[in-house]
C-alpha cells in the first residue's frame, strides 16, 4: 500500500513515540539514510588528486566531480520537497537512496572524466530526494517530545556518513584504486538503502498537498522579504562553500613537498568531523544561555581563525587549523539553520529548503572558484578567497545581531 493510501485510510494515526518498536525502526532507518546520502556525495572529495593524475586535470577541474553533484542536489531538493508533498515520503526516499547507490557503482566504471561527471550529475539529482523529505517525514510521524532525538540521530548519521565516505575512499584508493573505492561505497549504499526500506514505517500522518504550485510564488516572496532570512541564506552559501573548499584542496597541499603524506594518511583528517558533531551540540546549549545573536559571530570568527592557521608550513598548525575551522563551521551551521527554522513563517519547510539550496550552491560554486585560486597562487590563493568570503559572513553575523525578533514568542529568533 502506498504512503498516500495509508494516509487516507488513517489520517489521525498516533505519532511515533520514544520507547516504541516503531521509534527504534525509524531512527535506524534514518541513520542509514543520512549515512548513505552524505557518504555517496562526499566520497569523491579525497580522490581529487588521483583524478587529476589519471585524467590530466587541474585541481579546479577535478573538483567539478563534487561541484556538479552538490549544485544539482541544491536545485533538486527543492523540487523533490514539493513532489513529496504530492506523492508521499517513503517511496521517494527509497528511490533516492537506491538510485544513488547504483550510480556510485556505475561511476567506478567511467571510461573518462566526462562520463564520470555525467554520472555524478545524475547522482546529485537523485540525492535530492532525501534531505528535505527526511526532515518532513520526521516532523509528521514522530511525537513532538521525541522529535529532537530523532532529528539528532539523523544529523549524526549524516555527519558520520560524510566522515566515513571520505575516510573509506581515501584508504581504499591508496591501497587498491579509486575505482574500487567508489564501487565499495556504492555497494554499501545499496545495502543501506535496502535496510532503510525494510526498517522505515510507512507514513501514517501524511496528507497530500492540495495547494499545488500556485501558492509557491507567494511563499517565496514572503521568505525573501523577511529582514533576516535572506541574510541567513547567503551565510549558508558562504559557510558551506568555504568548508568544502578547505577539504577539497588540503589534499593537494599535504601530498606535495615539504609534507609528502600518503593518501590514506590525509584521509585521517575526516576524523575531525567528530569535533564538528560535538561543536554543533555544544553551540546549541550555548545559544540557550546567550542567544543566537551573541554566539553566531563568535563561532564564525573561530572558523576564520582556523582557516588562517593553515597558512603555516607546519603540519601541527595545519591540523590544528583544520580542527578549529571544522569546530567553527559545524557550530555556525547549527546556529544558522536553527535560526531559519525558528524565524520562518509557514510554510517553514520551504524556508529550510532554500537554506539548503544556498548551502549546496555554495559548495558547488565557491568550491570550484577556490580551485581556480589554487591555480593562481596555490594554497595562499585559496585562503585569500576563503578569508574574504568568511569576512563577508562575519559582517552578516554582526548585522544579524541587530535583527528584531518577529514577536514575543521569538525572543531568541
Amino acid at each position: 500500500m502506498s504512503d498516500l493510501s495509508l494516509a487516507l485510510a488513517a489520517p489521525s494515526a498516533p505519532a511515533i513515540a520514544k520507547g516504541t518498536p516503531e521509534f527504534t525502526r525509524t531512527n535506524r532507518a534514518l541513520f542509514f539514510g543520512g549515512f548513505s546520502t552524505f557518504s555517496l556525495l562526499y566520497c569523491i572529495q579525497p580522490l581529487f588528486p588521483l583524478l587529476s593524475h589519471q585524467f590530466h586535470l587541474s585541481p579546479a577541474q577535478s573538483s567539478w566531480s563534487l561541484s556538479v553533484s552538490s549544485g544539482l542536489l541544491a536545485i533538486s531538493l527543492v523540487l523533490f520537497s514539493a513532489v513529496s508533498d504530492r506523492i508521499g515520503r517513503k517511496s521517494l526516499m527509497v528511490f533516492s537512496m537506491i538510485s544513488a547507490a547504483v550510480l556510485t557503482v556505475l561511476s567506478a566504471f567511467a571510461q573518462d572524466f566526462t562520463q564520470l561527471l555525467a554520472i555524478r550529475a545524475v547522482l546529485g539529482i537523485a540525492l535530492g530526494g532525501m534531505p528535505a523529505v527526511a526532515m518532513a517525514y520526521l516532523g509528521e510521524e514522530i511525537d513532538p517530545p521525541s522529535l529532537g532525538l530523532s532529528m539528532g540521530l539523523y544529523i549524526a548519521g549524516s555527519a558520520f556518513g560524510g566522515m566515513s565516505g571520505r575516510l573509506i575512499a581515501a584508504v581504499l584508493s591508496d591501497f587498491l584504486s579509486w575505482r574500487w573505492a567508489l564501487a565499495t561505497l556504492g555497494v554499501a549504499g545499496l545495502l543501506a538503502g535496502i535496510e532503510f526500506w525494510r526498517s522505515l514505517p510507512a507514513s501514517k500522518n501524511f496528507t497530500a498537498s492540495t495547494k499545488g504550485w500556485n501558492a509557491l510564488p507567494h511563499a517565496v516572496r514572503q521568505h525573501f522579504s523577511d529582514q533576516g532570512l535572506p541574510w541567513l541564506f547567503i551565510l549558508a552559501f558562504l559557510l558551506m562553500g568555504c568548508f568544502v573548499s578547505l577539504y577539497n584542496y588540503i589534499g593537494y597541499r599535504l601530498l606535495a613537498a615539504p609534507f609528502g603524506l600518503r593518501q590514506s594518511t590525509i584521509g585521517l583528517l575526516a576524523f575531525l568531523y567528530l569535533i564538528g558533531i560535538f561543536s554543533s551540540v555544544w553551540a546549541g546549549r550555548l545559544v540557550d544561555r546567550l542567544g543566537r545573536r551573541g554566539v553566531l559571530w563568535i563561532m564564525l570568527s573561530v572558523m576564520l581563525s582556523g582557516i588562517l592557521l593553515t597558512l603555516f608550513n607546519s603540519l601541527v598548525m595545519i591540523v590544528a587549523g583544520m580542527a578549529l575551522a571544522t569546530f567553527g563551521f559545524f557550530a555556525t551551521h547549527s546556529i544558522a539553520s536553527s535560526w531559519v527554522s525558528r524565524r520562518a513563517r509557514a510554510p517553514q519547510a520551504l524556508a529550510s529548503s532554500f537554506y539548503l539550496l544556498f548551502y549546496y550552491l555554495g559548495s558547488s560554486l565557491i568550491g570550484s572558484a577556490s580551485g581556480m585560486m589554487w591555480g593562481f597562487d596555490g594554497w595562499t590563493g585559496v585562503i585569500i578567497m576563503l578569508g574574504l568570503c568568511l569576512g563577508g559572513g562575519l559582517l552578516i553575523a554582526l548585522r544579524l545581531r541587530h535583527l528584531q525578533p518577529l514577536g514575543a514568542s521569538a525572543a531568541v529568533a
